[in-house]
């Protein structure tokens, strides 16, 4: 699992691939993640939106914006989590993710919180962040 904290929220990610959503002699290699976010502060926060960097073993690059996660900008109360989780498709057989959630403040106050870099590995193959 991989963890980040920024300003009090906690986003762990666990990422594992998905033999029978593949093809490798296709190029298509596909990992679902299920990441938790926990509000360890002492106020509600909103996730607005969300940035993501994909690369994939050869070093190609797609960035991903858009509002909320599922469909969905969730309120996150003090000491609770909030849980979801989605998959990424990519030509090769490794790859990396990384990014960040836009939260916002009750006062509207907004702030970018950290989602750890996570390594996308067959899982034979040894974990690294390439």
């Amino acid at each position: 699992m991989y963890r980040a904290v920024t300003e009090g929220i906690e986003v762990s990610v666990e990422p594992y691939y998905l033999d029978d959503e593949s093809e490798p002699e296709k190029g298509h290699y596909v990992w679902a993640y299920m990441v938790e976010i926990r509000n360890d502060t002492d106020a509600p926060v909103q996730l607005r939106t969300r940035y993501w960097k994909i690369m994939d073993g050869l070093g190609r690059v797609e960035e991903v914006r858009g509002p909320g996660v599922v469909g969905e900008e969730p309120v996150i109360e003090p000491g609770e989590t909030y849980e979801y989780s989605s998959g990424c498709p990519l030509k090769t057989s490794s790859g990396i993710m990384v990014g960040s959630y836009g939260m916002e403040r009750e006062d509207g106050t907004k702030f970018d919180v950290e989602i750890p870099a996570f390594s996308l590995d067959l899982p034979d193959e040894v974990r690294s962040l390439n």
